[in-house]
């Protein structure tokens, strides 16, 4: 039997075996993309690699918010942006992490504690850049309370301090960012030459109360974030993004996406046909959209089925390599690099040349 396993059997021995990683994983050691990888020296940069913060957490309650706290020793890796971290990455064998905020809350602070706040993350992930350059990037954290505020912070976070775009956390205060008053962001985003990365938040309250409401705490905060929620919501932002007609105002403007996607692969085919002429005034099928303003990471998602899907729907030239450490575990987001069955060259555009041209890196 031969030792190369191709794309047919990589899915379907993916199928069998409950989406699990350990199982797919199990079936899939004999390929020899792992072999050739580690022996190449690539490059890997991850995009979509959290921190803690402290700052906002403290904000948050000294005004009667409840920010949710993550367990002792998920905190820790969260919080250390040195030895330990580093030597998590050497152990995966992953070059570099683009740094974010992980969560959200920062905008439910009044404008000028936002803006403060803001600016004390950044300048503690441009101090960690700093120490290790050749390691660190970042995206920044904006106060989108204060859209004027937001675009000067972007302009100095990548002006002044080198950093390689902005990330936002789901809906502001209950508005989606097709919402007017955020054009200003987007703008500057397109004339700094910089991507946003859309990431999830949970859900507004109503909606909450509505979908979620009458299961147990447990299963309702699992079902609203990261089991579901999340992925459908942020795929969902995505499109009205496009439907809004913002990519024709700026379309030099690029968005990212983790989580293989955020269920828009799977999906595209049916929103394009169903959306397409709903606004006459867009300029091109709502699909292509995607294959011209957005990129989407890996990031979470290690088993077969969706990276297969997205290189097929989306295509290696839009595809970035992410783990979402340390929510998810850099050796599982390695080890489905080394077991996809992908050309060297589709390989080495997710792990690190699309990044690297799209974040200047």
């Amino acid at each position: 039997m031969s030792s190369k396993m191709g794309r047919r059997e990589f899915i379907g021995t993916a199928a069998v075996s409950a989406l699990t990683l350990p199982a797919v994983l199990k079936g899939l050691e004999r390929s020899s993309e792992a072999a050739d990888a580690k022996k190449s020296g690539m490059r890997v940069i991850a995009v979509e690699e959290h921190v803690g913060t402290p700052q906002l957490t403290a904000a948050l309650k000294a005004v009667g918010i409840n920010a949710r706290d993550s367990v002792p020793a998920l905190a820790a890796k969260l919080n250390d942006l040195g030895a330990k971290r580093l030597a998590d990455m050497d152990a995966a064998g992953i070059d570099m992490q683009v740094l974010s905020v992980a969560g959200d809350g920062l905008e439910k602070l009044d404008r000028n504690t936002g803006i403060a706040v803001a600016r004390d993350i950044n300048d503690m992930l441009a101090n960690a850049v700093k120490s290790h350059p050749d390691r660190f990037a970042a995206f920044a954290v904006l106060p989108l309370q204060a859209p004027d505020a937001a675009v000067a912070e972007l302009e100095r976070c990548v002006t002044k301090v080198g950093f390689k775009g902005a990330l936002i956390s789901g809906t502001i205060n209950g508005r989606f960012l097709d919402n007017p008053v955020f054009q200003p962001v987007f703008a500057a985003a397109e004339q700094l030459g910089v991507p946003i990365y859309l990431h999830p938040a949970p859900p507004p309250a109503a909606v909450y109360q509505a979908y979620f409401g009458d299961l147990s705490a447990p299963l309702a905060e699992s079902l609203s974030t990261s089991a579901w929620g999340w992925h459908v919501e942020t795929g969902m932002h995505c499109l009205r993004l496009v439907v809004s007609g913002l990519f024709d105002r700026f379309p030099k403007l690029q968005i990212i996406i983790g989580h293989m996607g955020e269920n828009l692969p799977f999906s595209l085919v049916r929103a394009d046909g169903r959306l397409t002429g709903l606004n006459p005034n867009l300029k091109q099928r709502v699909a292509e959209y995607f294959r011209t303003n957005f990129y989407i990471t890996t990031s979470a998602y290690f088993t077969a089925p969706p990276l297969l899907c997205a290189l097929e729907v989306f295509g290696a030239d839009r595809m970035l390599f992410a783990v979402d450490y340390p929510f998810s575990s850099n050796a599982e987001g390695r080890k489905m690099l080394d077991i996809a069955p992908i050309s060297a060259n589709d390989l080495a555009k997710i792990t690190h040349k699309n990044s690297e041209r799209l974040l200047k890196l």
